[in-house]
């Protein structure tokens, strides 16, 4: 059963000139190291970094409280399998919200843009 369902886009150049603004303030809030570590082995990390932002927004919005209710960023982790297909590894709050239930994500970008689904089933 289908419980929520959540989409976020990201604009790249956004993400670039928060970061070139708030630097590791704004990465070490938002992002664990094995999220940033995963960005930083790619040839454009900004584009993973955004990504894994939409993903974090898009499963807030698939939980229908947004980033209320004790969530923390990192409570919502990403990461990928070896063929790169994205999944979200959950702790703190939003792990005890949705014990039991399946999150599938999907990410797609261009150049310019990021966009992620998020889709919860129990």
């Amino acid at each position: 059963m289908i419980e929520g369902i959540g989409v976020d886009v990201v604009e790249i150049g956004r993400v670039q000139r928060t970061i070139d603004t708030w630097g590791n303030d704004f990465l070490g809030k938002i992002f664990t190291d094995q999220e940033l570590a995963y960005a930083h082995s790619k040839r454009n990390p900004v584009h993973h970094i955004a990504a894994r932002f939409a993903v974090k927004e898009a499963v807030a919005k698939a939980l229908s409280t947004g980033w209320s209710g004790g969530f923390r960023w990192k409570d919502v982790e990403v990461e990928n399998d070896a063929a790169g297909k994205p999944s979200v590894v959950l702790y703190g709050r939003v792990k005890e919200l949705l014990q039991g239930s399946k999150i599938i994500v999907s990410i797609s970008h261009s150049e310019n843009v990021v966009v992620a689904f998020a889709l919860i089933e129990r």
